[in-house]
């Protein structure tokens, strides 16, 4: 870097400043997909009669969405350009999570009541067809979100790697992703205060206004980015010693008789000859390993501290709990500098650097086997563990965006990341629908009134019939049971990712297209 800036000059950094866009996207981006999370189990669940397995099929249904959005996503983003690709993105992400907030009335007109304390009351077979419809609507809604949100991160990998040399992009990576870890702390201080405070002044239930104001924030930064990014060869806020250091690995990989060449476009990869490389699928492997344990602890945590513990989402410790949780998360921001270190130490190349790191970060989520055991202590040892875990995992994800970025061309970088995208959503849609499905079972269930219900939600009430007990499992009873069972799927899923890419791609090599 000091022999460039030499030769051309004091170096401009407009490529950190694009990063931090990046970084406010992706922040925006959680903040959205949190809203659901964070108001379902206190202001949506009694108002619409939902059960675990309701939630459980919406977000599983918008992680099936999700992936399958992330596969066009990536061809649509590297047939549009980033620029373009990205605005589409966020418009249709923002207009998804606004009407989030329409879901109450539609299902108020399509049941025939008129406003949400008559649902709340409903009991029988009108609180069922509540439940039922208000769930097409929030899929509906969701769905939307999913086609949008798939954009992200396809974009954001591609911006980084017209933006980074090879041996930063982790690291950008890492700290553009942190927007994740950013807007999942800032969640659970805003969002259940946010919807409180609407119902408390009459604005609805509340939620509704929670989704629009948070939704609202996605076409801010559109604005800002139709003014700020340009590609960095055409960028005016990045001189030429900042252009010669983004394009590093270009001038050390081509031959020097080429440097003087005329420079060619790189020629576009279909989905299905990137298929034909073993580098795609151990993206893939790795996405659709470790994915669904970062979904699942950022749907399932507010409801986990509900239901072993008793605090409501709007409560001090449950938003204390969860803001500890991510900000110990917020450590992965060093996860995108190891390999660097590595590198820099050793002189291994990027691929070979990554696995060694991802190694490491596969380790840290072992720590979950032990979560809900030390949780019969305190609920400070679970949150701890799980905010670990969630660091290992943003790190190891900074991480396998880049080995994707490092073994594919540009042209095809976005394609790839969408692939990723896609199994990293086929694995969150089948532990979101999984997990709904076993804390309903779990919890047992028994007969109020004719309808089936959670027994935790019956125990109180006078002459239940009973249905069915809940479940033990190794100690534990009852929903915390369901809870153990899933946390030791997500302990062990790195190293089983880990292994598998490692087979598929032994060693560093890295896709050439004439």
């Amino acid at each position: 870097m000091n022999t460039i800036q030499n030769a051309v000059g004091k170096m401009t950094n407009y490529r950190w400043t694009i990063c931090a866009m990046l970084f406010f996207a992706t922040t925006v981006n959680y903040l959205d997909r949190q809203v659901l999370s964070l108001t379902w189990k206190d202001f949506i669940a009694p108002e619409f009669h939902w059960t675990d397995a309701h939630y459980g099929d919406i977000t599983a249904i918008f992680s099936l969405v999700y992936a399958i959005a992330n596969l066009f996503a990536g061809r649509f983003i590297d047939w549009m350009g980033t620029k373009k690709g990205y605005l589409w993105a966020i418009a249709v992400w923002s207009l998804g999570a606004c009407l989030h907030a329409l879901c109450g009335w539609a299902t108020e007109h399509v049941v025939g009541i008129h406003n949400a304390a008559e649902m709340i009351s409903a009991t029988g077979a009108i609180a069922s067809t509540i439940a039922i419809t208000s769930v097409y609507f929030f899929i509906a809604a969701r769905i939307v979100l999913a086609v949008g949100e798939a954009g992200n991160f396809p974009a954001a990998i591609k911006v980084t790697a017209e933006y980074f040399p090879k041996k930063d992009r982790a690291f950008a990576t890492s700290i553009f992703n942190a927007g994740s870890t950013i807007g999942a702390l800032i969640a659970p201080v805003s969002i259940p205060p946010l919807a409180r405070y609407f119902q408390s002044v009459g604005i609805g239930n509340g939620w509704e206004m929670a989704f629009i104001v948070i939704g609202g924030l996605g076409f801010i930064w559109m604005g800002l980015w139709m003014f700020m990014y340009k590609k960095p060869e055409g960028n005016p806020r990045v001189n030429a010693a900042e252009l010669a250091y983004i394009n590093l690995d270009k001038q050390t990989e081509q031959p020097a008789q080429d440097a003087a060449a005329p420079k060619k476009e790189e020629r576009k990869m279909s989905l299905w000859e990137c298929l034909k490389y073993p580098q795609a699928w151990a993206v893939a492997v790795g996405k659709f390993m470790t994915d669904g344990v970062w979904w699942f602890f950022l749907f399932w945590t507010p409801a986990y501290i509900s239901d072993v513990y008793g605090f409501s989402s709007d409560s001090g410790t449950a938003q204390l709990l969860i803001f500890v949780l991510y900000a110990i998360t917020m450590l992965s921001i060093y996860g995108g500098k190891l390999p660097t270190i590595i590198i820099n130490k050793t002189g291994l190349n990027p691929y070979a650097a990554r696995m060694r790191a991802m190694f490491i970060f596969a380790l840290f989520p072992l720590l979950a086997l032990f979560a809900q055991p030390l949780g019969e202590y305190s609920y400070w040892f679970p949150i701890i563990i799980i905010g670990i875990a969630g660091a290992a995992h943003q790190s190891w994800s900074a991480n396998i965006y880049s080995v994707g970025s490092d073994m594919f061309p540009n042209s095809a970088v976005a394609t790839i990341i969408g692939l990723g995208g896609m199994a990293g959503g086929i694995g969150s849609y089948l532990i979101n629908k999984g997990s709904g499905m076993l804390f309903t079972y779990a919890a047992g269930t028994t007969i109020v009134d004719g309808q089936e219900v959670e027994m935790t939600k019956a125990l109180l009430a006078q002459g239940a019939e009973y249905a069915q007990p809940a479940m033990q499992f190794m100690g534990f009873e009852g929903k915390p049971a369901g809870y153990f069972i899933i946390f030791c799927i997500c302990a062990v899923a790195y190293l089983i990712g880990w292994c598998i890419m490692k087979i598929l791609v032994p060693k560093y090599k890295p896709i050439v297209i004439d």
